[in-house]
């Protein structure tokens, strides 16, 4: 995946009055911010158990990721929670690459990416009621359609536009609350306008979900699903609503909060949800130790990330446990292990062979590829671009 360019600040147009726009939560409300550095998790995002921001060193990814990892740390590497077990048998069969494309959806659309006059991309959003204006370092081409349709954004994101800075909203039209209702595959929660750009959901996620709630309403059987780095809790909200006894795990409170917020937009409170928060590996690895098991498993962790209590994870040194972990926690009758990896210098094939070796004896297959989001906003198909925004892979068992 490309890095993220640093970009200039960009102004937004000043404010006048004008139509009423949905009303939002507003700051100072008792309604927990995102504070996330990297396209999805709060700032503070714990290690292992945190989000996500937009994906790879992409503009949009989960704000633990964007935390400077602490050179005495990385000076005294932790102690492995337990030794990696030794797999035999047979490799899983593999389906490489795969493609998940995420598109028009009831709820959100990619209506454009291109450079602006400055030279800099960005990307065309619809989220729910709201039309958005944020950072894309991979826009490298020019705008598909007229400025008219990008001056017609209720939000634009302005400042520091650097992958790790923090900036602000502008609003052309109306000044906007902080929050606004959002659904997607039926479930409503709250977007929220965030100091790094992110809006509390990353819509191509949504080809993972759908396979999900698809999976549950076909086992005829309750599932247990687990959500490690769970975020804002729109997989979990989805999976409940599907039928499934949902694990949430994040270690930031703040997201739990918001999670909260989101099962009681959803109506979902009768739902079975567990929200934990805690540092993900150290949940895992209890688990464990306690013999419990899952049927499927989400994982969705950062680059670089702390723990509520300074563990400090790093993805590429503490993946392969995670993973190996995570294969143990499956149950008898498992139906899926994804794994989903953003701001990451790799190829898909890494996150791969990974899981094919981790999951070696236990039959199945191994698809890997990227997520993808194509634009919906041309009237022409063949016009409408692809923009990456993940690795990802997943084990299934047949």
């Amino acid at each position: 995946m490309a890095d993220k360019r640093t970009q200039k600040p960009r102004r937004g147009g000043s404010t006048k009055p004008g139509e009423a726009r949905p009303k939002a939560g507003r700051p100072g409300s008792g309604k927990p911010r995102d504070d996330r550095p990297r396209g999805g998790k709060p700032r503070a995002k714990p290690a292992h158990a945190g989000p996500h921001a937009d994906k790879h060193t992409r503009s949009d990814r989960k704000p633990a990721d964007r935390q400077t990892p602490d050179r005495k740390a990385e000076a005294q590497p932790q102690t492995p929670l337990r030794p990696l077990n030794r797999r035999h048998g047979a490799l899983p069969q593999q389906t490489a690459p795969l493609i998940l494309e995420t598109g028009n959806e009831d709820g959100y659309q990619l209506l454009d990416m291109g450079l602006n006059e400055a030279g800099q991309g960005e990307k065309l959003e619809q989220y729910g009621s709201l039309r958005i204006v944020r950072p894309e370092a991979q826009a490298l081409w020019g705008r598909g359609l007229p400025d008219s349709e990008w001056n017609k954004a209720d939000a634009v994101f302005t400042g520091d536009t650097d992958e790790d800075g923090i900036g602000r909203w502008a609003f052309p039209a109306v000044p906007l609350g902080e929050t606004w209702p959002m659904k997607l595959l039926g479930v409503d929660f709250h977007g929220r306008l965030t100091s790094f750009r992110h809006v509390g959901v990353f819509p191509e996620q949504i080809a993972h979900w759908r396979w999900m709630a698809d999976r549950i309403t076909e086992a005829r059987r309750p599932l247990k699903v687990l959500n490690l780095f769970g975020y804002t809790g729109v997989a979990s909200l989805v999976a409940a609503k599907a039928g499934a006894e949902v694990t949430h795990v994040d270690a930031s409170k703040k997201a739990i909060g918001w999670a909260r917020e989101n099962q009681a937009l959803a109506r979902l409170d009768d739902k079975p949800i567990r929200w934990i928060c805690e540092d993900a590996m150290k949940f895992i690895a209890r688990e464990e130790r306690r013999g419990n098991t899952y049927d499927i498993i989400l994982t969705d962790p950062p680059k670089f990330g702390r723990g509520p209590n300074g563990e400090v994870w790093h993805l590429f040194e503490h993946l392969p446990l995670m993973l190996d972990i995570c294969r143990e926690l499956m149950s008898d009758k498992p139906v899926g292990l994804v794994l989903t990896a953003y701001s990451i210098r790799a190829s898909f094939y890494a996150t791969h062979e990974l899981m094919r070796e981790t999951m070696r004896g236990a039959g199945g297959r191994v698809e890997s590829g990227e997520l993808i989001i194509r634009e919906s906003g041309k009237p022409d198909p063949d016009e409408c671009r692809a923009l990456s925004t993940s690795l990802y892979s997943r084990w299934l068992p047949k």
